[in-house]
Parts: structure tokens; sequence; C-alpha cells
């Protein structure tokens, strides 16, 4: 009996040895090991803490701006901006516990990145929070799965497929500015009324059906968003958030568990609807696509499964109408406080379309409203950063890096940077964009603009968005001149976007 116990002691006490080791290898040396293999190339950074990475600049991101300045980056992200000037445009940050991560404003390097003819980055993981509202589709896929995701994405919403959607998406603010008839000399929050027009128009042209059948996924979707946006600012350990779930927690699976849910009941009612075998009559958007590639037997390789089929709709229905609600959202504000830019716009609408509903022909050749969209795509990116993951050997510049580095790629920072954009980076000037992108900046790089980020992985949904904001902005300057209401607080923040915080409210004059 006493060696049993003498054996199960010295069991206990390897194990738990074991344990110190492997934490000892993730907290202290992994890291250590990193940091210097990095600071031995001349990459250097903030120091790390142990526990929590750096969460008082974390926290600080809450702070939020006041007045109507454009120079956004030191408030959103005071932390990237401090290290920047001590550090240069690569340097070595640490997230919390040893989660080592590479901050990266130099273009070259970004062009590098994002173009990966190497493949030495891959799609940096989210975290589970987020993966809940956008899945594991398009976005989130390498290899032969994004192959295929992609080659569907391209075929639902290319050029001739958006032409076809051109009509939904004029019907669709046509609904919204029938609500506004009632506004005339009154304030309204148009980021509240965007983000219902964007959910009809993407409930229409890709899932064929309307605002009020997707109505409790968007609600569903909002809140878990606002949850995530909560949830990240906790600062409890991932080995106690995995265990001891608190009511945040709870709440997020159960919003999971009811988008997934009602996805599934959209998908079951398409293909109720379906005439016998015939493939082709689940439709030619993006859910018909999707369910087309799901039941065709002909090549194993290109099938989508019914989760894959989830997670994309999940992901357009997230984004598809989140980060286009607020661009448009900041395109009124911008427009409201430089009325100037307003009416040169305005001008450009009644040229091509008089009081007539945008065509597609007169979209393609809308050249000022295309250059007020890149300013506020410049000013007010929807996705502040971009993430990747290296793999082993890989190569950036003269640098050689570890594997498994997460690697940030500062968007906001690069779209606010004097060098590149001149000394009035924060100021509204969409002339500058009157030569196209290539002509915009001080520096020729196609890096210098990355609202859309570049290379293979370029949002497939771009057109999509900005056909759509272009048929928005040109039907509400035919009706309506908009001013600033006094009531508007600026206060950016960054959440699953970057977005306004307490909405945008104008005030509409009929014309």
């Amino acid at each position: 009996m006493e060696s049993m116990k003498f054996y199960f002691v010295g069991f206990v006490l390897i194990y738990i040895l074991f344990a110190l080791i492997k934490v000892l290898h993730i907290i202290w040396w992994k890291p250590m090991r990193i940091q210097h293999r990095l600071e031995s190339q001349g990459i250097k950074g903030p120091p790390r803490s142990i526990l929590h990475g750096s969460p008082r600049e974390l926290l600080k991101k809450k702070e939020n701006t006041t007045n109507l300045s454009h120079d956004i980056f030191p408030v959103i992200q005071p932390h990237i901006y401090s290290w920047m000037n001590i550090y240069g445009k690569i340097f070595l940050r640490w997230r919390r516990g040893a989660g080592a991560e590479l901050v990266i404003t130099d273009l070259d390097l970004i062009k590098e990145i994002l173009n990966d003819k190497e493949q030495f980055f891959t799609i940096a993981k989210l975290s589970k929070y987020l993966k809940k509202i956008v899945g594991g589709g398009l976005g989130q896929s390498e290899g032969e799965k994004w192959v295929k995701l992609r080659k569907l994405a391209n075929q639902a919403f290319h050029g001739e497929s958006l032409r076809d959607m051109t009509p939904a998406m004029v019907e669709s603010v046509e609904m919204m500015l029938r609500r506004w008839r009632d506004y005339d000399g009154k304030e309204i929050d148009v980021s509240e009324e965007f983000m219902l027009l964007t959910a009809e128009v993407i409930s229409r042209t890709a899932f064929g059906s309307s605002y009020v059948e997707g109505e409790q996924i968007f609600n569903m979707m909002k809140r878990l968003g606002i949850l995530t946006g909560k949830i990240a600012y906790k600062l409890k350990p991932p080995f106690i958030r995995k265990f001891f779930k608190d009511g945040d927690d709870i709440e997020s699976d159960k919003l999971e568990k009811g988008i997934q849910d009602s996805i599934v009941e959209i998908v079951k009612k398409r293909e109720k609807g379906k005439k016998g075998d015939d493939k082709q009559s689940f439709g030619e958007d993006f859910l018909g696509l999707l369910l087309k590639a799901h039941y065709d037997c002909s090549s194993e390789n290109d099938n989508i499964s019914i989760e894959e089929i989830i997670d994309e709709c999940k992901t357009f229905y997230g984004a598809g109408h989140g980060t286009t609600s607020i661009l448009l959202s900041w395109t009124i504000l911008l427009l409201a406080i430089n009325t100037d830019w307003q009416e040169k716009a305005r001008e450009e609408v009644t040229k091509l379309f008089g009081q007539d509903p945008p065509n597609s022909e007169g979209i393609s050749r809308l050249k000022t409203i295309s250059m007020i969209i890149n300013e506020t795509l410049r000013l007010y990116p929807p996705a502040i950063y971009a993430r990747r993951t290296t793999k082993e050997g890989a190569k950036l510049g003269n640098y050689k890096l570890p594997a498994d580095l997460n690697i940030s790629i500062a968007i906001l920072a690069v779209h606010h940077d004097p060098q590149i954009w001149g000394d009035d980076a924060h100021l509204f000037n969409p002339e500058r964009f009157s030569q196209g992108v290539s002509g915009a900046t001080k520096i020729n790089n196609p890096a210098a603009f990355l609202p859309f980020s570049l290379g293979p992985r370029t949002c497939v949904g771009s057109n999509f968005a900005i056909t759509e904001v272009k048929i928005a902005l040109s039907m509400i300057l035919q009706r309506y001149a908009f001013t600033l209401s006094p009531s508007y607080v600026h206060s950016p923040v960054q959440m699953l976007a970057l977005m306004p915080q307490h909405g945008v409210q104008v005030v509409l004059h009929a014309l």
C-alpha cells in the first residue's frame, strides 16, 4: 500500500514538473527565443508583460475624439501610433501572455505579404468569438477549399451579376427614401437607416429573400458583435474562459446557435422550392450557387458541405451589410460637413441620371462620387488592420521570420501617413483621387490604399459594396440636401469595424 502511494505521489510530481516545463516554454522560453531572433535582425519593440502583453495600451483604444477632426489614428490606436514613432515601421509587440505580433506599416513589406507568391503567410486564425459571427468560410479558408469558395463568390458578384442586382438595390433604396418623407427639415440617424438598407439589399441579392425573413439573423449578429467587442476587453486568461463561462459567454453561445438555426431554415426553404431534380431552379443568387455546388455530384472536390454553406452565409450576412452601411454613414457625414463636395456630387448625379433611377452604365461613370468614396475609405477604412501568420521558412524582405508569428498590417496607420499622402493626410480632400488610386499618393505603391486588402485575397464583395453605395448616394442626392445635426458627437470606435459609436445624425432638406 505504501509503495502504491509512493508511485502515485511520484507520478503526480512528474506530471506537475512536465506541466511547469510546458508552461515555462510557452510563457518564457519561446517568447525569449522569438524576441532574440528578431532583435538580432534589428526588429525591436515595447517590453512584454508575461500575463497580459500590453493591456493598458489596448484599453486606451476606448478613448475617442470629441471634435470633428479626422486625425483619428492617434485616438483609435494610441499604442501603435506611439510605438511607430519610437521603433519605426516594423516592430514587435506582445499581445496577452506570450502572443508575439509583428506590426508592419512599410509599404514594400505589406505588398510582399499580401501578394505572397511563395505562400509563406496564411490567414491568421480568428478568435472563437469572431468566428461565431463570420464562420470559417471564404475569409478563413486556405488551399483547395479557398479556391472553390472564391470561384463561387466571384461568380455571384461579377460584373454581369452586379448589373442584374441593380434593380433590387434601387428598389431597396426607394423603400428607405419613402420612410424619409416624414423627416423633411428634421433630424435623422442615417447609420440606423443604412443598417436596414444594406440588410435588405444583401437579403434580396444574395439570398433571394427580404429583410423581414433575415431580420432575426441580423439582430442576433448585431448583439453578438457587441458582445464580442465587450469580451475582447476582458482580461480573463483563456483557460479560465474555457472552463468557467460568465453570462456574456453563455449568451454568445446561444446567439451563435440561433444564427445557425435561422440560416438552416432559409436553406431548407430554398431546397423545398426547388423543382424536381433541376439544380438550376435553386436560383442564380449566392445561396443558389452554393446549393447547386452542394448537390453537384460531377466533381467531389468542388462539392460544398452544408457546414460550408452555413459559414458562407454567416460571412456574407455579416460582412455584406455591416461594412457597407458603415461606409455609407461615414460618407454622408463627410458630405454633411463638406457641403461644397456634396453639391459637386449632386451636379454629377443630375447630369448623368436627371431624376431617373441610377442605371449600370451611369454608375460606372460616377467619377466625383468615386473620388468621394475613396477618400472616405482612406480616412475611415472599415478594417483598420489585416492579420497573417507565418509558415516555417518565412522570409520578408531581408528578414527571416520564425514560424507561427502573428503579423498585423496597420491599415489605419498607412492611410493616415503624411509621408504617403502629404501634409493634408488628415483632411477630407477627394481631389487627391482625381487621377485614380495610383495617382493619389506621393509614393506609387498599391499597398498605400488597402480598404479591401490587396492581391489574391482582395475582398470579393468590394464591387458589390461600392455599387450599392453609389446607388444609395445618387438617389439620396437627387432628393435631399443634408447638413450635420448639432446633436452629432464625433466618436469613431473600433468594434468589428471602424464605426461611428453614437450614429450619424443629419438634418434633411427636401429638394
